[in-house]
């Protein structure tokens, strides 16, 4: 099979595998580019509820594909940022399930999704100081906002490896879990997911995304939404809520790609 991103819709979550076994999930160009029409697509989806970012078989994502880099690496470099903003402005919960490496442009991928789980064992690095390459900016500050600028200048300057224990420390992950039980934990936490309030999610995900012109708006979605309602209601009959309604202004999408 070729180098590509799989994806398939189950349960109201989506699933994104990055499938390049031959080279630990390295993203070709052809992949990078892949990316944001398949988010748009399933942005728009309205089965889609949260979206698992993850890589095929032990490894999650061992970065670029450096031989992309060799050939032209201004443009390689634009498709991954154009990727990483993609994925960090889904307008839905995202989740980076890892196993195994986690490095460069893979690093990338799980720090601009919303949460990142990892198996014990994995390893993260941010490695552009070993190929001489100048991080972009919105990717360091996402870094930054992740870990602190400490932490941040320890994996730029020295391209060395963490483990999940570190990870976990630093705030770069927020659960490790044993080896065999990753599965399990994401599909438990994504279907806590997909049964709370969209509303509630989509403007918390602004919010703390740093958005600071949608106070009106997300007033506005709440006034016609019926999820506070809906929500109080279920509270005091002792039931689980069956919240519905999409907010506006989300991404919109095209046809479905890949996989």
């Amino acid at each position: 099979m070729e180098p590509q991103l799989l994806h398939e819709v189950t349960d109201a979550v989506a699933t994104v595998v990055v499938h390049h076994p031959a080279k630990r999930n390295a993203m070709t160009a052809a992949m990078w580019r892949s990316l944001p029409p398949l988010l748009d697509a399933l942005a728009a989806d309205p089965r889609v509820r949260a979206l698992v970012l993850t890589g095929e078989g032990g490894t999650f994502c061992a970065g670029a594909d450096i031989s992309t880099l060799r050939d032209s690496p201004d443009e390689a470099q634009r498709l991954a940022v154009l990727a990483e903003e993609a994925l960090a402005a889904f307008p839905k919960p995202t989740l980076a399930a890892v196993r195994g490496h986690c490095v460069g442009g893979g690093a990338q991928l799980a720090a601009a999704c919303d949460l990142r789980f990892a198996e014990a064992g994995a390893l993260f690095g941010v490695t552009p100081a070993k190929l001489g390459i100048v991080y972009p900016a919105s990717a360091t500050r996402r870094l930054v906002s992740l870990v602190g600028p400490a932490t941040a200048k320890f994996l730029l300057f020295s391209g060395e490896l963490i483990d999940t224990e570190r990870a976990l420390r630093t705030g770069l992950v927020d659960e490790v879990l044993p080896e065999g039980e990753l599965d399990k934990r994401v599909a438990e936490f994504t279907r806590t997911l997909t049964v709370r309030s969209p509303l509630t999610q989509a403007a918390a995900k602004e919010f703390a995304n740093g958005r600071t012109d949608r106070d009106a708006h997300w007033a506005e979605q709440a006034r016609g939404s019926g999820d506070t309602a809906e929500g109080v209601a279920a509270f005091l009959e002792r039931r689980a809520p069956r919240f519905g309604r999409r907010p506006s202004g989300g991404a919109e999408g095209g046809p479905a790609s890949g996989g």
